[in-house]
């Protein structure tokens, strides 16, 4: 049986209540773990597998429709605007697929030099990526001649050593975009992208893997290898990064973070296999869902709509037991 487990700061309490159900189980061919996720029109479940392959589901039959190889790397990231799909694999290799019938076409490919898990965002058909080891890149998708632009870190003695990127988050605060990297030495880089400099660094958390970011609300957090999550905002005349806070969580490893479209909820994903579900204004703990049994969570992705068949949005989680769970959270 699963619970919902309720917290708060500096004490604990269990409640056996019965949880919401996913709404339905999907699972990997051939025990291939589920890497990363994206919707695509909201009745279209995309999954980066392990394995390098893509799989496709389409909802309103939940079977997959689609399966097809981009590489042997692990694919680290998926992106779907209405036309055009971006994989990223773990060897740095980035490549936009054009639909064309039923399938895809391979169509550009970009070799960044970055190997690891740092995920790329995609903000406005802009594509943020990690490129080397710390610097960061920036790609008009929908332009065919579009070049990319790279950010690159000041290096003089003064400047501390960061190492490789870990997480990135792309946002727009008073109409203007900002891109906030985060480094395996726990420093916290925010550029202004109109600029092309960066207007802040922070030194925070050492092992962050994962971060989001409001701008509605100018709050954000972050999440790595530790049991806890930094609270975050910007100081708004000068976008200098303010931590606000701790919070922490039963089991160290935060994998994936993720703030629901309508700003109410927080999700993260643990390497416990956990999905923990917080108010995104009071950040009060609501739930612990344990469908996943075995494995970290990989990813997590909201629908940007209802999905036909279930009437509402639908949260879809990737684990490492080969399966994607479907949750309906708002009803």
């Amino acid at each position: 049986m699963r619970y919902f487990i309720f917290q708060q700061i500096g004490w604990k309490v269990n409640m056996a209540v019965l949880p919401p159900d996913p709404v339905y189980v999907l699972r990997c061919p051939d025990k291939v773990g589920p890497n990363s996720l994206c919707f695509h029109q909201n009745d279209r479940l995309l999954a980066g597998t392990l394995k390098g392959n893509v799989l496709l589901w389409d909802l309103q039959t939940n079977r997959s429709s689609l399966r097809f190889s981009v590489g042997s790397q692990p694919i680290i990231t998926l992106h779907h605007t209405h036309d055009l799909l971006i994989s990223q694999e773990k060897d740095g290799t980035i490549t936009l697929w054009s639909m064309e019938n039923a399938g895809y076409t391979r169509h550009r490919t970009i070799n960044t030099g970055h190997i690891g898990f740092c995920r790329s965002v995609l903000l406005d058909n802009l594509l943020f990526y990690p490129v080397g080891e710390d610097s960061v890149g920036i790609l008009h998708v929908n332009d065919p001649n579009s070049f990319s632009q790279t950010l690159v870190p000041t290096k003089d003695s003064q400047s501390p050593k960061l190492g490789m990127v870990a997480c990135l988050k792309a946002f727009k605060f008073a109409a203007k975009y900002y891109v906030l990297a985060g480094y395996e030495s726990g420093h916290f880089i925010t550029w202004d992208i109109d600029l092309g400099k960066a207007v802040d660094v922070h030194a925070m958390r050492e092992n962050s893997m994962a971060l989001d970011y409001d701008p509605c609300t100018n709050r954000g957090i972050i999440g790595g290898s530790s049991e806890n999550l930094t609270v975050f905002s910007y100081q708004p005349e000068t976008m200098k990064l303010q931590p606000c806070g701790d919070m922490s969580v039963k089991n160290p490893g935060i994998n994936c973070i993720r703030i629901r479209p309508d700003l109410k909820i927080l999700s993260t994903g643990g390497l416990d296999g956990r999905i923990r579900m917080f108010s995104w204004k009071s950040l009060r703990p609501l739930a612990v869902l344990t469908e996943h049994k075995t494995g970290a969570i990989m990813d997590i992705s909201y629908s940007t709509d209802k999905v036909t068949i279930w009437k509402s949005p639908i949260m879809a989680v990737a684990g490492m037991d080969s399966l994607i769970s479907l949750w309906d959270l708002y009803n």
